[in-house]
């Protein structure tokens, strides 16, 4: 009953976000056929796409650290609050490099991410492997590097900080060949593979990439394709899930992966908005500058908190738990 649930949640997720990733692309077309050259509303997008993707990174301590009154846990907070400050102010005293690092750090993270989802329903479903290393550098790459070095790129960046305009070196276009064309022999290698799910996911984001402005890009993909599956990750993990998993209440595991994070929401940008003040910034202009900022800086700790998750699910192991379920 466990696994069946789990599967159910993994699957629906996967076509949540695909629909997301179409609506992207359909909404950016008519928004750029009403206002061509109006960035407003793409920063729009992008403040509430970062919103609303904030939350699934805000569980890490109930995974790692289960046990909230504990001295490890005190521990933990001290140590992931000290990386998240380090790289705040490494991004805000040194903006290109802290973004040129940032965008290879995401790129890895996505992609890694998005391969041990996959991996995860794949486990449940029995289904044929498919080559994991290729995909991720394929479906980490096409959403964060993509977008960075098409033709509306120098737009978006500006709108987010001019100091980061200059971030690929002049070597824009044949990066957006070389990431291009990784995208394409990846999903060519997936069909040959027989891996057709995976060959679909790196079309659409291809699709989303190419189509989207970049910061309506960046925003679909992190809160409605990253954000989504990897809630369906901690729903495998978390005993509050696992829960509702055993009672085949799929929705509800999804909702005990969120819950748990929104209080960090409200931190997240009730600190930002400090932060930025504290600064001399001007509001709204350079808000999203800020909150990148700090979702940038919480995404390293986040990254090294999910590897022990992704190395289990890439070798496409069952928990414990769940293989106990199923046999009992």
């Amino acid at each position: 009953m466990m696994i069946s649930s789990e599967l159910n949640l993994l699957s629906v997720l996967r076509r949540v976000s695909r629909i997301s990733a179409i609506s992207g692309v359909f909404i950016s077309l008519l928004l750029m056929q009403f206002f061509p050259s109006e960035i407003g509303w793409q920063v729009a997008m992008a403040v509430v796409a970062l919103v609303v993707g904030i939350p699934h990174g805000a569980v890490d301590h109930l995974v790692t650290v289960p046990k909230l009154a504990s001295f490890k846990m005190f521990g933990f907070l001290v140590a992931y609050l000290a990386v998240t400050g380090l790289a705040i102010w490494f991004l805000l005293s040194f903006n290109l490099l802290g973004f040129q690092l940032i965008v290879l750090i995401s790129a890895l993270h996505f992609g890694v991410g998005d391969a041990s989802f996959l991996s995860e329903l794949e486990a449940r479903s029995s289904r044929t492997n498919f080559p994991k290393v290729l995909y991720s550098l394929a479906a980490g790459i096409t959403p964060v590097g993509i977008p960075l070095v098409g033709f509306q790129a120098e737009a978006a960046l500006t709108a987010v900080n001019p100091a980061l305009k200059t971030w690929s070196g002049g070597f824009s276009s044949e990066l957006f060949v070389a990431f291009v064309a990784l995208n394409l022999i990846a999903t060519i290698v997936m069909f040959a593979t027989r891996a057709r799910a995976q060959a679909i996911d790196l079309l659409l984001l291809l699709a989303v990439a190419l189509i989207a402005p970049p910061l309506v890009a960046f925003a679909f993909y992190f809160g409605l394709w990253h954000a989504l599956r990897h809630t369906g990750r901690l729903s495998l993990e978390l005993k509050a899930s696992q829960v509702m998993h055993r009672s085949d209440r799929p929705a509800q595991a999804f909702w005990q992966a969120v819950l748990p994070g929104l209080p960090a929401l409200a931190i997240v940008v009730a600190f930002t908005l400090i932060l930025g003040l504290t600064r001399g910034f001007s509001l709204p202009t350079e808000f999203l500058w800020y909150l990148l900022v700090v979702v940038w800086a919480l995404t390293i700790p986040h990254m090294i908190l999910t590897a022990r998750l992704d190395v289990r699910a890439l070798r496409g192991s069952v928990t414990t738990t769940q293989s106990q379920t199923v046999g009992s």
